[in-house]
């Protein structure tokens, strides 16, 4: 069975509201289960979801195809197609039969594949009545011990514990797929890499250049005031690299407690409250939500509900959000930073006003057109290497490197855990370890240090042995260095 995937426009009404998702087209047409399921979780569930749900089950599609005359079990068939996403389908002649040629893939990878297709069959099952493809089954004693292990692991590191209840989880304790997944190695929080402190500002005014402007002796022509905004939401404000993009002009004004410095509002796509600057049929400003502004002001979408391969989409992730009008702050840190991004976000908001821009997004293109995440990803990269670095995840060098330099500057200030939560927009304390965990370097300057300690008799002395009734007790010549001696009794 052939397959490809396409980005689809489903019309579910008479509206002219279209949803899009992922669709697999296969020789009989599109996959309409896969449909209506995506179609039923298009509200609870994000884009990204979908087209790994796709993925998933177009992998099953292509292996139902090269195996199609191996299994009688559908059950069978799916245990063996979980077995060769680890293994891969390659012998070890280099040959393989099937045509596949898959490599074999990491156990959390196969782990969400896996899940995506149990809980799609499931749903197929209850809609229609056939039997799923990883049918639960009673759990085995250690598969319950380890179930219940789990559960009070997740309950202990909750904020509202109390309102578990042991009676509804001992249902689903009881319970195993019948497909088992590989243990996940478990690894300790590997230091995620931050971008240097120490070019940062060769980054912000020597990479962010305008070519061909170097020598202007007017900033807002000689920098690139854009995309140093952005940097400094992500290194000094903490922000993730998408979530600028959902910046409004309007989001920005003084701090009324700080004047001199921004306040910076970062709304919910389109649970925001929306600006007061659209008015209704009795010229009130229309009093909303972001996604009703966009739609009926603008005739757009929130940036993240635009598909991944879109130049306008921007992701969002689910912060904890810091009013009801749902909106989270931007917290400078230093401080020094919130003045001097309010006196370039002045500049260029000036710049912004001399463009022909139909919609309310703070950073545009030199058309007034919305600013593509791509683009700025790819106007960073060019900057760090004109400062001389390069650019890669692993030395910090790529835009998400500066959270993670935002949330070791908050660590290594002895900020309060709590506060970091707060200030990163966690909703669990245990969010910030990934953004706060030493780096190797950290830790070899720290044993270096315990070895100087140790040298300076700041750790406890070996035992004093004469204390202990024994004369002349160094036979192997290891507290003195002299040749062995015989004991002597005392």
């Amino acid at each position: 069975m052939q397959h490809t995937t396409i980005r689809g426009k489903v019309h579910r009404d008479n509206s002219g509201v279209v949803t899009e998702i992922p669709i697999i087209v296969t020789e009989h047409g599109p996959l309409l289960p896969l449909v209506d399921y995506l179609l039923a979780h298009v509200q609870v569930r994000s884009h990204a979801w979908m087209l790994k749900v796709t993925q998933a089950v177009g992998l099953l599609l292509d292996y139902m195809t090269a195996n199609h005359d191996c299994f009688d079990d559908p059950k069978d068939l799916f245990e063996t197609f979980t077995q060769r996403l680890y293994t891969g389908t390659v012998g070890s002649d280099g040959n393989d039969p099937s045509g596949l040629y898959w490599q074999g893939r990491n156990p959390p990878v196969v782990r969400v594949m896996v899940m995506a297709i149990s809980a799609f069959s499931d749903w197929m099952a209850q809609k229609s009545g056939l039997k799923p493809l990883n049918p639960w089954r009673e759990a085995t004693r250690s598969e319950e011990m380890l179930a219940w292990a789990a559960w009070h692991q997740k309950r202990d590191r909750a904020f509202l514990a109390h309102t578990w209840n042991r009676e509804t989880a001992s249902l689903s304790m009881t319970r195993a797929r019948n497909t088992l997944l590989k243990r996940t190695p478990v690894i300790d929080h590997e230091p995620v890499k931050k971008f240097p402190d120490d070019r940062i500002h060769d980054l912000l005014f020597k990479g962010f250049i305008v070519p061909g402007k170097q020598k202007s002796p007017r900033l807002e022509e000689r920098l690139n005031l854009r995309d140093i905004l952005i940097t400094m939401l992500m290194h000094y404000g903490g922000l993730r690299m998408s979530e600028p993009f959902h910046l409004y002009v309007h989001d920005v004004i003084p701090d009324p407690i700080h004047p001199d410095r921004a306040l910076v509002r970062i709304y919910h796509p389109s649970l925001g409250t929306a600006p007061l600057d659209w008015p209704d049929a009795k010229g009130k400003p229309t009093k909303c939500n972001r996604l009703a502004y966009l739609n009926c002001k603008y005739a757009m979408r929130p940036r993240n509900e635009y598909a991944s391969s879109d130049q306008w989409h921007a992701g969002w992730k689910g912060n904890a959000l810091d009013s009801k009008s749902h909106f989270m702050y931007v917290n400078w840190f230093p401080q020094w930073a919130g003045e001097l991004f309010w006196k370039l976000w002045v500049l260029c908001m000036a710049q912004r006003a001399q463009l022909n821009c139909d919609h309310p997004f703070a950073f545009v293109t030199h058309e007034g057109k919305p600013y593509a995440l791509d683009t700025f990803e790819h106007q960073h990269g060019r900057a760090v290497e004109r400062i001389g670095l390069q650019v890669a995840k692993a030395l910090g060098t790529t835009p998400h490197g500066h959270r993670h330099a935002y949330g070791q500057a908050l660590t290594n200030a002895k900020i309060d855990p709590i506060y970091r939560k707060k200030a990163l927009h966690h909703k669990s304390l245990e969010s910030q370890v990934v953004y706060t965990e030493p780096d190797r370097a950290l830790l070899v300057r720290e044993l270096e240090a315990a070895a100087e300690r140790e040298k300076n008799a700041a750790v406890l002395p070996p035992p004093d042995l004469l204390a202990f009734g024994f004369k002349d007790v160094d036979p192997l010549g290891l507290m003195s260095g002299s040749n062995p001696k015989l004991l002597r009794r005392s």
